[in-house]
């Protein structure tokens, strides 16, 4: 049954605590049309929630009823009254709210279903597709909220309702100073963060009965990938992004396109790539990456088309002489559309191979590692194909199993624009990728840990290489980086088959 107004685990309003005297009695009719017909429970700041009926449309509804009313329920009454102003299929919808001075009441609508947190402690952590369905339809309420320049205040799994029919809805605004847009966003990701693992980011999004976040021994939150198997990387991305307060949190409606993009078909679901905001209040799902490539291909087609005939027609319309027409595709002089030089328009520069020097590098070696081959670092970036950073030998490809790998890290003094990485190594079959983070903690084992939990993998992973030369274009255009780590994964065995070992010959950065 539905957990209708159960939210944040809050005090009772400073009024004093909610008193049962003046509730209503099965039967009673409420302003003369709202019958009570079953009390469903408290919620967390002491209202009664009642199962009515609405005797006039015959329709079912939910009462919130507190005591007294008057100017204690005033910010209750406030709080309906606004969410009244906000129709979306995403959010409860209230129909009344009324003030008898000794007793006052919201009356809203029903639904038949039960709260994201009675859904999980029964059924544990929710599947990544389920759990990014319901992120997405609470990031859709809340757009729709925070256009009206309001915001909610009370995203949480007891106010995240799913019916019965499938229907995901966000219930009881109930706003206060502490609480603003941002406060709602990353809620969000508290929501996912609960759907997927079963706990609630106190720190992060705001205490309550719900048991907190796994965290490390410094209080650091676990990321679900951490706590369960199968959970996609960039939806784990997401998730902590939105728990760290260090990133800047998207608006509702950017956070609720990119839910869209990921809230694909479970045929799909592994296929929609790494993680875009784009601003907009578009949510209609985008399935493919491919199909957004060429989208967005065939618009700048058109721009360019549209702007050679527009600058051809003010010229025209200028300068006296014969008309000429143009062949669809080309301009006037048969240059080809989206050619830069068509409109003059300069060239994008190529991106040039950033100088890195031995100060700027140094290796990753996570505890239990013991760093000793240190100092071979600066000997990726000597321009010397026949030197490079030889790993110790392991015994199994994946470094034993005594950590996730080991890297180098790159500071390249300041944020750059990166267009691709190339990383050559002395045989084929290593695993790497590229991570990114945004400071350097230290050079040390401790330093190293940290590096481990705060760097973010760019990109999808990658299997092990095929030849000994690997490029990794995995950068966001727009995006500025300082930070680099060329990380190592698995390992090769050696030609005699007892160890297993890869030596980095090469690092090579180019950006602008």
């Amino acid at each position: 049954m539905t957990q209708v107004g159960e939210g944040q685990e809050t005090t009772a309003d400073e009024a004093g605590p909610v008193t049962t005297f003046g509730a209503p009695t099965v039967g009673e009719i409420l302003a003369e049309r709202y019958q009570i017909e079953e009390h469903v429970n408290n919620d967390s700041a002491g209202r009664q929630v009642w199962r009515g009926v609405d005797v006039v449309l015959r329709r079912p509804v939910a009462v919130v009823l507190r005591h007294p009313g008057g100017d204690s329920a005033t910010e209750m009454l406030q709080a309906a009254v606004a969410a009244s102003r906000v129709i979306h299929s995403n959010l409860v919808g209230v129909y009344d709210a009324i003030d008898e001075g000794e007793r006052a009441y919201v009356v809203r609508e029903w639904v038949d279903g039960e709260a994201l947190r009675e859904l999980v402690s029964q059924e544990g952590p929710l599947d990544p597709a389920r759990a990014t369905a319901i992120a997405h339809s609470i990031a859709d309420a809340l757009a729709a909220v925070h256009a009206t320049g309001m915001v909610h205040g009370n995203v949480h799994p007891g106010t995240t309702l799913i019916g019965d029919d499938g229907r995901v809805v966000l219930a009881d605004a109930r706003a206060d100073s502490a609480d603003s847009i941002e406060t709602d966003v990353r809620a969000v990701g508290g929501i996912l963060y609960y759907a997927l693992t079963g706990r609630w980011p106190h720190n992060e999004v705001r205490p309550s009965s719900l048991p907190d976040a796994n965290r490390d021994a410094t209080g650091s939150i676990a990321a679900p990938r951490q706590i369960r198997a199968g959970v996609p990387a960039y939806l784990d991305d997401l998730t902590m992004d939105l728990l760290d307060k260090r990133v800047a949190a998207p608006a509702a409606d950017a956070l609720a396109a990119e839910l869209a993009r990921l809230d694909a078909p479970e045929d799909e679901y592994e296929d929609v790539g790494p993680l875009r905001f784009a601003q907009g209040t578009s949510t209609e799902p985008v399935r493919s990456t491919r199909k957004i490539a060429i989208g967005v291909g065939a618009l700048a087609v058109i721009a360019v088309i549209g702007l050679i005939f527009g600058i051809q027609a003010i010229s025209d319309s200028g300068q006296p002489g014969p008309q000429r027409t143009t062949q669809a595709g080309t301009s006037a002089d048969g240059v080809p559309a989206g050619d830069p030089n068509a409109s003059g328009a300069p060239e994008a520069p190529a991106p040039q191979k950033i100088k890195l020097t031995e100060d700027m590098v140094r290796l990753v070696d996570p505890p239990p590692g013991d760093r000793k081959d240190a100092a071979e670092a600066k000997l990726t970036v000597d321009d010397d194909k026949d030197t490079g950073w030889d790993t110790q030998g392991f015994n199994q490809s994946n470094f034993g199993n005594l950590k996730d790998g080991m890297g180098i890290l790159i500071n390249l003094g300041t944020p750059r624009n990166i267009s691709d990485v190339r990383v050559e190594t002395s045989t084929p079959g290593v695993a790497m990728e590229i991570r990114s983070g945004t400071s350097d903690p230290g050079n040390s084992g401790t330093g190293d840990a940290k590096i481990m939990k705060d760097y973010k993998r760019l990109g999808e992973a990658e299997g092990k290489t095929t030849g000994t030369k690997e490029v990794f274009s995995v950068f966001e255009p727009d995006q500025k980086y300082q930070y680099l780590l060329v990380f190592l994964t698995d390992l090769p065995q050696e030609e005699n088959g007892s160890r297993f070992r890869a030596t980095v010959t090469n690092i090579e950065v180019y950006g602008s």
